[in-house]
């Protein structure tokens, strides 16, 4: 059974994240009818994307699947994992990606989120990056993203207290594009969502791809790249690394020792 439903009007292709056992975690199930989706969505010719949680979602995503995370010793986010492919997907797509946001973004999510072109949101949505909270070391490419959306220290804020950004202060800080009631939110996405396929899909494509290749143009020297993965190193070989997956798994309060 797929963990996601499609839909296609109009020429707008919709995404909805429909495991609410597991609060739309990002596992490889559900990533894998994710690509599958993007891709049959854009072979029915959708010139836009819309994606979503199922309605009334508490949690419009969990992020990435603890359960998933390998054991103390390897890279918790290699470049072939799930979270890390379906980001890549919804960045490289030549369609232009709303997300309609309600509910809390967790983590590996909120990378999600952050990977569409637009964000519409109610009250209700919160960003909440986890990582610290289970001694993970993000990855590299992930918080070049966060830094080159939100700025040095509202990403440094968001990755060290792990405390939820609220809608109303993601929309001033300009992440969300659209802070709209949870009655306005579907039919002001999809009338947005109208605006954008009633112009030309090879415009946007083109465009997109350029906003993406001017907005990731971070060089990195090899020494730089080098002493990142070493540092995310020291954190994926530690004691703090196990503790957390363990404590998540056993449903019990981490206790960190800093090594």
């Amino acid at each position: 059974m797929s963990m996601v439903l499609t839909q296609l009007r109009d020429n707008i292709g919709t995404i909805i994240m429909n495991n609410p056992e597991q609060r739309n975690v990002l596992n490889s199930k559900m990533v894998n009818d994710m690509l599958q989706a993007l891709d049959e969505l854009a072979k029915k010719k959708a010139r836009v994307i819309v994606l979503r949680a199922y309605a009334g979602a508490k949690v419009w995503s969990a992020g990435h699947d603890i359960n998933e995370l390998p054991v103390a010793g390897r890279d918790p986010l290699p470049y072939d994992d799930p979270l890390e492919t379906i980001l890549r997907s919804i960045q490289a797509s030549s369609l232009p990606v709303i997300a309609m946001i309600e509910g809390g973004v967790w983590g590996g999510a909120c990378d999600l989120a952050l990977s569409c072109d637009i964000l519409i949101g109610t009250s209700s949505a919160a960003l909440t990056m986890t990582p610290a909270k289970i001694s993970v070391p993000y990855n590299a490419s992930g918080i070049l993203h966060f830094i080159g959306i939100m700025g040095v220290n509202i990403a440094k804020e968001m990755f060290f207290s792990a405390e939820p950004l609220t809608a109303e202060r993601a929309e001033k800080l300009g992440i969300l594009n659209h802070l709209v009631s949870a009655d306005e939110l579907e039919s002001f996405t999809y009338e947005l969502a109208g605006s954008i396929a009633k112009n030309s899909p090879l415009s946007i494509k083109v465009i997109k791809e350029q906003i993406c290749l001017l907005a990731n143009a971070h060089p990195l020297t090899p020494h730089t790249f080098e002493r990142v993965q070493g540092l995310r190193r020291l954190v994926y070989d530690s004691k703090d690394y196990a503790e957390g997956i363990n404590a998540f798994i056993g449903k019990r309060l981490p206790v960190f020792w800093g090594e």
